[in-house]
């Protein structure tokens, strides 16, 4: 169990996102977006070259996953919002 809540979890998940991953992400051309934090669940999007791309779920797992569950908690669970799925987060 996590020990932190949404709200506890929200500013380093920020920062992480923004300052480490976003500028990796950048490079090729993608880009990332935080969604929010809700039951100590990570939603995120990753936007621009990423969409699409055959790499997307490297770079979810590999990147997105591996710093922020390092970082923060190795029980964090990530998850990727299709466009357009923005609204319907308890159906994914």
């Amino acid at each position: 169990m996590i020990p932190f809540s949404d709200e506890d979890l929200l500013p380093p998940v920020t920062h992480i996102i923004n300052d480490k991953i976003a500028p990796m992400l950048a490079r090729d051309g993608g880009a990332i977006q935080l969604i929010t934090v809700k039951e100590q669940k990570v939603y995120i999007q990753l936007q621009g070259s990423c969409v699409g791309c055959a790499a997307s779920g490297s770079t979810l797992k590999y990147i997105v996953e591996k710093e922020l569950k390092e970082a923060i908690h190795p029980e964090l669970e990530i998850i990727n919002v299709p466009i357009g799925m923005e609204e319907k987060l308890e159906e994914l």
